[in-house]
């Protein structure tokens, strides 16, 4: 190869070069893009209503539990609290998970099964309350978190109430006797 042809291969390749560079500043001719005044996206907001006021509204919808556990279903809530055994037992005599067992848990003192630490947001809670009612795991089972500060439990909760009702009446039937349903 002689260098005729490597002047003509490094001409072919410059020229290339040329070309698409050529195209970039004639694009950007053509194609003229003015940059924002202010960068990013406006989001229009509606401002015309206070936050909160739905969450609030929202409690008195809700039937008491004693009124859904009439028609609860323990079956159902069997079914549901598949997603509580990773983390629990229901057998009774049954052994301490990442959470306490939960054999007898209605009507039990919170935090008091024995052989597990509880946290420190369960233990003030259990400083205050003498049983598990079954408004209290009403609550609780809705937003644990949010009802016991401090409390390890990383369960998301259960936010249909029909759907806490069985998990409520399938925990009260893991007990040699069962606590009595509310009245109310």
């Amino acid at each position: 190869m002689d260098s005729f042809e490597l002047n003509k291969i490094a001409g072919a390749v410059l020229l290339s070069l040329l070309v698409v560079m050529g195209l970039g500043v004639v694009s950007d001719l053509i194609f003229e893009t003015n940059p924002p005044e202010i960068p990013g996206y406006e989001i229009a907001v509606a401002t015309d209503h206070e936050g909160g006021e739905a969450q609030a509204s929202a409690e008195p919808d809700v039937v008491p539990i004693g009124t859904r556990l009439v028609e609860a279903s323990a079956e159902s809530g069997e079914k549901a609290a598949k997603k509580c055994a990773a983390c629990h037992s229901f057998e009774q005599g049954g052994p301490n998970k990442v959470g306490p067992a939960l054999w007898g848990v209605v009507g039990r003192a919170p935090g008091s099964h024995e052989g597990f630490g509880y946290s420190g947001g369960m233990s003030e809670f259990a400083s205050s309350h003498d049983a598990w009612s079954y408004e209290e795991l009403d609550h609780f089972l809705t937003n644990p978190r949010g009802y016991i500060d401090g409390t390890t439990m990383s369960f998301a909760g259960i936010k249909k109430p029909a759907e806490r009702a069985d998990v409520i009446a399938y925990l009260r039937s893991l007990s040699e006797n069962p606590e009595p349903l509310p009245t109310e």
